[in-house]
């Protein structure tokens, strides 16, 4: 890479304390790096995703994000927008805005920065029109977590949701069942037949914690099954799934979630949103923790 004058960040995302939450590496360059050394930084970083964006917002007064996985570049992932926005804010050009413009391949996503009563900032975006997709059964997606059709809850469908990626979105009936979970590719195929991502957000009410709404888990194929410790677009797809099937008031809810307890990375995500005019409006939040700074060599 020569001199490109490269820095990145470590950051824990939707987390309370340092080494929770989900990890997130942050390129920060004024160049544009090649679309195949990126992937391969990601692919070296081998966190959920990776960032790449420039210290210097365009025209528009927006930053250009460029986010990828291990595998592929994606067009919109939660943590990443969360803790990309928090180094600018934070470390870089952006220290005088309370609200940032992060331009996606999805479109245009709007930060925020507010103080919480407990002393922490959250940062929030508001997420993209997620659209509904179609339902499958619930056998079929029982057998390729490994679990029994009854531990599906019946009360609201298995769907697929997209905002520039698409993700499964299944009810569990409780951590019992949300413990066993296990994502096996070759069970399925049969759903990846029918054109439903092998991406598969599984949440329940019980918790893991007093307080909290909601516990999730997230899997998802990059060289294989991984494990989201936190899942920015999942909970924005859930917001506008719980809203459209009438699971949470459609005149304004805030809700707690946790996840990434099975992973030994306990994480809170920040939810909320309502209905205007017909449409969802869901904005998600978490806390962000820096861990490492360096460059790139």
């Amino acid at each position: 890479m020569g001199n490109w004058p490269g820095r990145f960040y470590l950051v824990d995302v939707f987390a309370e304390r340092r080494y929770t939450g989900n990890q997130l590496a942050v390129v920060v360059g004024e160049e544009t790096l090649p679309n195949e050394t990126m992937q391969l930084l990601a692919a070296e970083a081998n966190f959920s995703e990776t960032t790449f964006v420039s210290p210097v917002p365009a025209d528009d007064g927006s930053y250009r994000v460029r986010i990828f996985t291990p595998a592929r570049e994606v067009a919109f992932a939660g943590h990443p927008i969360l803790g990309t926005a928090w180094v600018l804010h934070h470390l870089h050009s952006a220290k005088s805005s309370a609200r940032l413009q992060l331009n996606l391949s999805v479109g245009r996503i709007a930060v925020t920065f507010e103080d919480s009563p407990r002393g922490q900032e959250i940062v929030w975006f508001l997420a993209p029109t997620v659209a509904l997709g179609p339902t499958c059964r619930r056998e079929l997606m029982a057998a390729a977590l490994g679990v029994s059709p009854e531990d599906i809850d019946t009360a609201s469908p298995v769907q697929q949701l997209s905002a520039g990626t698409a993700a499964m979105i299944v009810p569990l009936r409780g951590l019992d069942a949300l413990r066993r979970a296990r994502l096996d590719l070759a069970a399925y195929e049969t759903l990846a037949q029918e054109g439903f991502p092998p991406l598969v957000y599984l949440f329940c009410r019980e918790t893991h914690q007093p307080g909290n709404d909601f516990c999730a888990r997230f899997f998802f194929e990059a060289h294989g099954v991984r494990e989201d410790p936190a899942t920015g677009n999942g909970a924005a797809f859930l917001g506008t799934y719980l809203l459209e099937h009438g699971l949470l008031p459609p005149t304004g809810f805030s809700v707690r979630i946790e996840q990434g307890h099975e992973v030994g990375r306990p994480s809170l995500i920040m939810l909320r949103g309502q209905k205007v005019g017909g449409r969802c409006e869901v904005s998600v939040g978490g806390s962000v923790v820096l861990t490492v700074r360096g460059e790139l060599a």
